[in-house]
């Protein structure tokens, strides 16, 4: 028993020292390497886009890279979940390359990369998990076949890259709103009784995130670019498949699907000859920017208050 006991405090202390060093370390690694990251031309199409130009962009290589090293040396870890490190490794550096590029890449060439990605992450949660999906507010499991849930889950994790991607354009607001997400996840997964080794990696990034906002908060001193927004796109769908509950992705990210995902539908019914959402800028923060008038910080805390209120409505709702 007292062995048990040493052991669990060592555990707890292992984490608690990896959760601080994740914090100092972002902290530290941004202030001495963002001089080095390729600086922001600014968006003409995005509102205030100019203000962007010539600030650090792709510091998402800053704070992924200390989450992956952290998460390697204190977080439990299997083959699974090495699996899933390296695909966000491989995320970033596709989103970083972006960033670092004279031209941006194009859509099809970042769709067909982030294609491959959700492919490899779920051929890896289908080695190591069941096709079952759990209907949590009914308590009801439902088995998928495997070539079936293999294209939902690639649908799910395509989809929350890009809407993750596209939502980040107002200083703070991406990574304010994937902290928001995950960490609702993360109570989901203590109310539903799925508390697994994916559990502390939530926490780990989410400390990583805050890390970047100390230097992003508006006025903001530089950004993520697609090497933070596609990184955390990728990691809040396997944190969702990892409850096994994946529909829960469109309450815990419902503001980042409404404020990203719109614009993806507009896009593409367009390109069908099919318009819609005439009067209405999209991603959604441009539109409340300018044409409601409200400030970043607005912007920022007005979407998180709705997710928080959206997340604690949930795990109130599931913890009955």
């Amino acid at each position: 028993m007292l062995q048990k006991w040493i052991s669990t405090e060592y555990e707890s202390l292992l984490a608690l020292a990896g959760i601080l060093l994740a914090f100092a370390a972002t902290l530290s690694a941004t202030a001495k390497f963002q001089g080095y990251l390729p600086k922001d031309a600014g968006r003409e199409y995005a509102h205030d886009g100019k203000l962007s130009a010539g600030k650090p962009r792709g510091a998402g290589i800053i704070f992924v890279l200390v989450f992956v090293v952290t998460a390697f040396f204190f977080a439990p870890m299997n083959v699974e979940l090495g699996i899933y490190l390296i695909l966000m490794v491989l995320c970033m550096v596709t989103g970083y390359l972006d960033d670092a590029s004279g031209t941006p890449w194009g859509r099809w060439k970042k769709g067909f990369l982030d294609l491959c990605v959700a492919a490899l992450v779920a051929m890896t949660y289908l080695r190591y998990n069941p096709n079952v999906v759990e209907l949590a507010m009914f308590h009801v499991q439902i088995q998928i076949p495997r070539a079936v849930f293999a294209i939902l889950i690639i649908a799910l994790v395509w989809m929350s890259i890009n809407v993750t991607n596209c939502s980040d354009g107002v200083d703070g607001l991406s990574g304010t709103l994937t902290i928001i997400t995950i960490v609702t996840i993360y109570a989901l997964t203590r109310v539903l009784g799925r508390g697994t080794d994916f559990s502390y990696l939530i926490l780990l990034f989410a400390i990583c995130i805050l890390g970047y906002l100390w230097y992003n908060a508006t006025p903001s001193r530089l950004l993520m670019g697609d090497a933070g927004s596609q990184a955390m796109g990728l990691f809040i769908s396997i944190a969702i498949l990892k409850t096994g509950s994946p529909l829960l992705y469109i309450p815990v990210a419902f503001v980042l699907l409404l404020d990203g995902g719109l614009g993806l539908v507009k896009v593409s019914l367009l390109k069908l000859g099919i318009r819609i959402l005439k009067n209405t800028r999209t991603p959604i923060h441009d539109h409340v920017r300018k044409n409601w008038g409200w400030s970043n910080t607005q912007t920022v805390f007005r979407f998180a208050i709705v997710q928080i209120v959206l997340g604690v409505a949930l795990i109130y709702g599931l913890g009955l």
